[in-house]
């Protein structure tokens, strides 16, 4: 498969890595190396797949280009999810495909799964429930695309959290709030930590990235997923099939 890298930062340069060191596809084409550059339309006119990860100020932007191109893609930039009925009638209007995820680890959709079972089961019990996670100082969202996604499973189990609070709090929180914070420091790929607390005692799963190699590694699997298909998926809709 023939592969279109959109973003050379820390995650482009993973998959480069991954993608030379299996030998199972190829990178034919690599834009925004710097960001004077351009979009590598000649390169990206030969790809089978195109992945991004570049930031959510220009994603949308991008997406449209690239549909526009005919190609389909793998969207990892996180934090522009507030325009996806948008990017939806982009995909079917162009009659492409496109995959996106708030996390592309392996191991992190296995917690999805994991949180999804406990939380039904906690607030059948009368656990409260809250989360935090922890970012490289470089992240530029903040909640991360993976809390959001986490705060949103919980909220769709626990009967009683029905507001999402990611701020300060300078009171006593409401019951029906679920507090998710976030800190951002250091280079921290990724921990994410659901508390689940009762008069009786404490439940925590939690998640850590080693780094971003399992990232990648869902990425390219996305990509494989997604070439030749149409209409827009989410990484996790596929998860089960992979």
């Amino acid at each position: 498969m023939k592969i279109a890298l959109i973003g050379y930062g820390k995650m482009g340069h993973e998959i480069e890595d991954l993608i030379q060191e299996s030998g199972a596809h190829e990178i034919i084409s690599i834009s925004y190396k710097n960001p004077a550059e351009k979009l590598d339309k000649d390169g990206i006119a030969k790809a089978d797949v195109v992945i991004d990860f570049t930031s959510p100020e220009i994603i949308v932007n991008t997406i449209k280009k690239i549909a526009g191109m005919g190609k389909n893609m793998v969207v990892g930039t996180t934090g522009w999810y507030g325009e996806l009925r948008k990017v939806k009638e982009i995909i079917r209007k162009s009659k492409t495909g496109l995959i996106y995820a708030r996390n592309f680890s392996i191991g992190a959709n296995i917690f999805f799964q994991l949180t999804n079972f406990a939380s039904a089961l906690c607030d059948k019990y009368g656990y409260d429930v809250a989360g935090f996670e922890i970012h490289h100082a470089g992240k530029k969202d903040s909640p991360s695309g993976t809390a959001k996604k986490l705060a949103s499973i919980i909220m769709k189990n626990f009967s009683k959290k029905k507001t999402l609070e990611t701020g300060r709090l300078d009171r006593q929180i409401r019951e029906d709030e679920l507090h998710f914070a976030s800190l951002r420091a250091g280079r921290n790929p990724g921990f994410h930590e659901i508390i689940f607390d009762s008069s009786a005692d404490e439940i925590k799963l939690s998640h850590s990235a080693h780094g971003r190699r399992g990232f990648a590694v869902g990425a390219i699997k996305a990509a494989e997923f997604i070439k030749g298909k149409k209409g827009i998926f989410e990484f996790e809709e596929i998860f089960t099939k992979l």
